[in-house]
């Protein structure tokens, strides 16, 4: 059966992309597989769990719907914590009019966001309840 070994990114700079991506997720750079290889593949440090993500170059504009996106966890950090590392990375804000206007209380909240490149991503994790 097959499994998904590599989720290629359509991006126009490799590596805005790749410097991006790396400080997102803590991933490294694949070794090169020659001499003068400028293929830019990041994957998680060993016996990280994750799929390795290759900056392929694009001449396609960034779909406001992408028919395919990354959703990120925020792990340990609050939702609202990850959201500022990442914004501070260089990730915008989207305008995303889809938000659930009545979310089930089972699912984390998420937002939208754009890497530098203009691809879509949503963030998902707890907010902390606000200080009195």
């Amino acid at each position: 059966m097959a499994i998904i070994a590599q989720l290629s990114l359509g991006v126009s700079d490799a590596r805005r992309a790749a410097t991006f991506w790396a400080a997102a997720l803590g991933y490294r750079r694949r070794a090169p597989r020659f001499d003068g290889d400028d293929w830019i593949v990041l994957e998680p440090p060993p016996g990280t769990p994750g799929m390795a993500i290759a900056m392929d170059l694009s001449e396609s504009p960034v779909q406001e719907f992408p028919r395919l996106h990354m959703d990120l966890d925020a792990g340990e950090r609050s939702l609202d914590e990850e959201l500022d590392r990442l914004l501070a990375l260089g990730a915008q804000r989207v305008d995303w009019r889809h938000y659930p206007t009545d979310p089930h209380p089972t699912e984390p909240p998420y937002v939208v966001l754009a890497d530098p490149e203009g691809n879509r991503f949503c963030v998902s994790g707890h907010r902390e309840p606000p200080a009195r």
